[in-house]
């Protein structure tokens, strides 16, 4: 039997958009890829919008997804520890997870120490210079009344309205994300500060859609997990160092 001694970083699955069937496709592609991990996976950090819309009413869950959820309860079963990251398009995760995956569910930042390396985890959005409308629009989404009135809507009519709100980002128009040149990747500068008041060996995020690992100093690295539209990248944590893959990458 594998030993389990590795974690597994991943972000912006984006289940639910696009077209039924293209999703349906993502789905499978990331049970395939958990039953891949599962034998030596220790921790899975599940960075952030893994699904292009998530709600928790009170007694009702967006329905979907049962082979991926089936497949967390089934590494959850055999001892591995899930994390769940509020993204940009889930950030209305409550207990849910928490009751039937035993998961823990992260708000914000997310610092661990693993084998003598820390780790700075993040979804990413709402970070460093720029896009002050949406760091506002965050702010009133995740406030409690807000929370409380969109659950006064009944759940046909919210979840249609979440999914049209849903369907102007790039990924469901299929439109892939620019990188920008070094300094101007905003996450960078975000993490240059960081560093000068912390020490990390690793500074990890989604939200921005690109697999990018980029050397912040000597020591320290930026990482971003891209994601499953179009790459299917993830990164590995092997106790020693941390690494880029992309999984059934298509030549």
């Amino acid at each position: 039997m594998a030993i389990r001694n590795k974690l597994y970083f991943a972000s912006d699955f984006h289940l639910g958009t696009g077209t039924y069937a293209a999703s349906r496709e993502r789905e499978a592609r990331l049970v395939r890829w958990l039953d891949v991990i599962k034998d030596d996976a220790a921790e899975v950090f599940l960075m952030g919008d893994v699904f292009d819309f998530w709600f928790e009413y009170k007694t009702v869950v967006p329905k979907g997804y049962i082979r991926f959820l089936g497949k967390l309860a089934e590494l959850a079963d055999a001892g591995v520890k899930l994390y769940f990251f509020k993204g940009n398009h889930d950030m209305w995760m409550f207990d849910y997870f928490e009751k039937e995956l035993g998961a823990t569910i992260i708000t914000n930042e997310l610092e661990i120490e693993r084998n003598g390396k820390k780790f700075y985890l993040h979804h990413g959005d709402g970070l460093g210079p720029g896009d002050t409308f949406y760091k506002i629009l965050k702010k009133i989404f995740r406030s409690s009344f807000c929370q409380w009135l969109f659950a006064r809507i009944h759940p046909n009519l919210g979840v249609g309205i979440a999914n049209y709100w849903s369907s102007g980002s790039r990924l469901a128009n299929e439109k892939k994300e620019d990188a920008k040149p070094g300094e101007q990747e905003w996450l960078v500068v975000y993490c240059r500060d960081l560093l000068k008041k912390h020490y990390y060996d690793y500074l990890i995020f989604g939200h921005r859609h690109l697999p990018l690992d980029i050397r912040l100093n000597d020591q320290s690295r930026y990482i971003n997990l891209g994601e499953w539209v179009f790459n299917n990248t993830y990164a590995m944590f092997d106790g020693a160092d941390v690494t880029l893959h992309y999984f059934e990458k298509s030549l």
